[in-house]
């Protein structure tokens, strides 16, 4: 049996297909996205911004099925054009599933792969991550400095960056989820924060309900919702479900990032979630990378997508 999806209204959600042209620069002010082309004026206004990062994801080193049969080589043309990228960003932000299978060779490539672009890197695990000893060889490679549960944060730039896991205790239908302890470090690291300074949270699995039906969602979210509320500008980044879907509620942005590695359906466009296999002139349409741009003084993050066929 089937069911449609059921997403929130059309005022508060927009949601995105992949980008097939150039890249698009999107800026979300007063609760409402607009667009500019990259090149045009309004992007180029971008170009100066005060601090410039990357968000990529679900690379899955390892995966060689027909929905794409090497994985580690789109991943490696990506982080390419990452390398490449004048000026530079300051740093890379990995939202999950660096592997597939959590295996040591996986890790190695994918840790070789990122230092060669020489960019500082933030990284937090997906499910298929924490396949081996709950996560513990994923964190001793890229994540030595976090919480005992895996979890961080930092400042740059002005931003307040939180790095939270929801995949260590996966619930009924696969959804993610925080726990009380995260939950409770997370209230604490923001409370002495103003208002007014930028957050930037990294998830896996999204922390709103995407599409619960696939668990595609985070069952305590919204606890960590209430506590992020009260910041002018805060910009939620997650994988997971390897397409482009934005969602404004308030102060908070959501935004889901492509993969490096393959495209899933739409939420409720197949009977299940899983690699999804196109013409082979496609894949590269479905792939991609986020940047994101903070200039003071101005609220929202502006976020640009890039297929790799762009």
């Amino acid at each position: 049996m089937s069911h449609k999806p059921e997403f929130p209204s059309r005022r508060r959600v927009l949601r995105c297909a992949a980008w097939t042209g150039a890249g698009v620069l999107w800026v979300v002010a007063g609760g409402m996205p607009r667009s500019a082309l990259i090149g045009s004026a309004a992007a180029a206004e971008m170009a100066a911004s005060e601090l410039t990062f990357v968000q990529i994801s679900d690379s899955h080193i390892g995966f060689n099925k027909p929905a794409n049969p090497d994985a580690t080589g789109t991943f490696k043309e990506l982080l390419g054009r990452i390398a490449a990228m004048n000026p530079r960003p300051a740093f890379m932000l990995h939202t999950g599933d660096v592997s597939h299978l959590s295996r040591d060779a996986e890790w190695d490539t994918a840790q070789q792969l990122i230092a060669e672009t020489g960019i500082e890197k933030h990284l937090i695990p997906g499910e298929h991550d924490m396949l081996v000893d709950n996560g513990r060889p994923f964190f001793a490679r890229f994540a030595p400095k976090a919480q005992s549960g895996g979890w961080y944060s930092f400042d740059q730039g002005g931003i307040h960056f939180v790095a939270l896991i929801n995949v260590a205790n996966l619930q009924p239908g696969g959804e993610g989820a925080l726990g009380a302890a995260q939950l409770e470090w997370l209230e604490d690291d923001l409370k002495n924060r103003s208002a007014s300074q930028p957050i930037v949270v990294t998830t896996h699995i999204p922390l709103w309900q995407v599409y619960p039906q696939w668990g595609w969602g985070t069952s305590d979210g919204a606890q960590a919702l209430a506590y992020l509320r009260r910041f002018g500008s805060v910009t939620v980044l997650n994988g997971h479900i390897h397409q482009l879907l934005q969602k404004v509620e308030g102060t908070v942005a959501f935004h889901t990032g492509l993969s490096t590695a393959f495209p899933q359906p739409a939420p409720g466009a197949a009977p299940s979630p899983g690699p999804m296999k196109v013409e082979p002139g496609r894949l590269r349409e479905l792939l991609g990378i986020s940047t994101v741009h903070y200039v003071k003084g101005r609220e929202p993050l502006a976020i640009v997508d890039q297929s790799l066929g762009a």
